[in-house]
């Protein structure tokens, strides 16, 4: 089975993220694999790029973000609403067997107006949300809000998100759990179903049990470009010469966005409890950029002068060799939805320091890097060890590679693939309970789909 899929985000940006990586790893997989997958992502302008003969890229032409983090641009519903909108034309262009949207904001809605009939002449493709992160978390982050926060992303997730779209997948358990979280009674005890089945009956949500709705397709790392192959000593010397840290100095990396919803607040906390150290000279290089740069940058100034260094963004060359030839990889958020940075540095042989909860639990364990409570504290003592103990260093890095082989990108692209066809094959099968939107009308979804659940209580 081939089927051609189209993929809408906001998130992608070529050369940098998390997000990003995974959608090249799928246009490779694309031609490896001989099937077409194309690409609708924001841009400066209306422009085609074609990445090799099975997969393209599609810019359309958005505003850069209001909010947040305006290093990105957002396509809005404007962008595909109306007749002669220019998603509108690509679909029509494609005729994909499958559309898959990867945000849970202005592009969602999307799923809504396929799903009751106002794409008719695409006629009605498979429709897939990939969720790379959490609304809660997101909303805790930029928003705060505590059980608020989490309450309401609640509502918006089983009474609007779920609802709208045939499958869901989540890019790690941590990931999926927001799904459950979100229509299971027993998790909300006091959701209303009146309105839970009013807003299922208004989108025409498919009648079928949740939990064969929802799948978990891990991210994976490309070893070839991220490897202990690159440690040497020249770049380590051209790497403490361009940040200007002292060539007996301990060198820990961190990199990804700089941005509240990453913990960047750790990092400052860290030095300062670092520098205290007499034995060794500690230095920290942040790879990346985003809206808290210039907040880390005064602190520090104000409390570690010189012992933070941002580096910007690093092509990918540039930061595969750090991440080879740091000392320690730092990684601070304990709500990550998977975390490839900290899968890089291992595939990299470098011993990984990251909180012991969120996405990346998928594949970091105790057993190959330092899995420690989020606190500044905790992980100045893991670093401290890892500097210390170099048996323990060897056996954790060499463990790190097992986790590395079992989630490489062809392994993931390959599982992600398979992931579609599966879906594909059982929407094909059931395809009445997918699209009979008179039956969605009247059905009763608050009992039906979770009658399992309430006889299990």
């Amino acid at each position: 089975m081939s089927i051609k899929s189209v993929h809408i985000t906001n998130y992608y940006h070529k050369n940098s993220g998390g997000i990003s990586t995974s959608f090249n790893n799928l246009m490779a997989a694309a031609e490896r694999h001989r099937r077409y997958v194309r690409l609708i992502v924001p841009g400066e302008t209306e422009t085609v790029e074609d990445v090799n003969e099975f997969a393209k890229i599609y810019y359309v032409p958005a505003r850069q973000s209001p909010i947040f983090d305006k290093r990105y641009r957002v396509m809005m519903p404007w962008d595909y609403m109306p007749d002669d909108s220019i998603i509108r034309r690509i679909l029509l262009k494609e005729m994909p067997e499958m559309i898959e949207v990867t945000d849970k904001y202005t592009l969602s809605m999307l799923g809504a107006m396929i799903r009751i009939g106002k794409f008719k002449q695409i006629g009605r493709p498979m429709l897939v949300h990939f969720s790379c992160e959490r609304m809660d978390d997101n909303i805790n982050s930029f928003l705060g809000g505590g059980a608020v926060g989490k309450w309401f992303a609640r509502r918006v997730m089983g009474n609007y998100n779920f609802p709208l779209f045939d499958f869901h997948i989540a890019n790690s358990p941590y990931t999926a759990e927001e799904f459950y979280e979100s229509v299971e009674k027993s998790k909300s005890p006091n959701r209303s179903d009146w309105f839970f089945n009013w807003c299922w009956r208004v989108f025409k949500a498919p009648r079928i049990p949740f939990e064969e709705r929802i799948a978990v397709c891990p991210r994976g790392v490309n070893v070839e470009q991220f490897s202990p192959a690159r440690k040497s000593e020249k770049i380590k010397r051209e790497m403490r010469t361009r940040a200007n840290v002292p060539e007996n100095s301990v060198v820990l990396l961190y990199a990804g966005r700089i941005s509240p919803e990453k913990n960047i607040k750790l990092l400052p906390e860290l030095m300062e409890i670092l520098a205290k150290d007499s034995s060794r000279d500690y230095r920290l290089l942040v790879a990346g950029a985003g809206p808290q740069a210039d907040w880390l940058r005064e602190e520090t100034e104000k409390r570690i002068p010189n012992k933070i260094i941002q580096l910007g963004h690093l092509d990918k060359e540039t930061l595969s060799d750090y991440y080879a030839n740091a000392d320690v990889f730092v990684h601070p958020n304990p709500r990550e939805p998977f975390g490839i940075a900290p899968l890089e540095a291992m595939a990299s042989g470098t011993p990984t320091v990251a909180p012991n909860a969120g996405g990346l639990l998928a594949y970091a364990t105790n057993e190959n890097s330092w899995l420690v409570e989020p606190r500044a504290k905790d992980f100045a003592d893991a670093v401290r060890e890892i500097m210390s103990n170099e048996d323990l260093r060897n056996r954790k890095v060499e463990r790190a590679f097992e986790a590395v082989r079992a989630n490489t990108r062809e392994i993931s692209t390959d599982r992600l693939l398979a992931t579609y066809d599966k879906m594909y094959e059982d929407f094909e099968r059931r395809k009445e309970l997918f699209t009979d939107r008179e039956k969605a009308k009247n059905f009763d979804f608050a009992g039906e789909l979770f009658r399992k659940e309430l006889m299990e209580r």
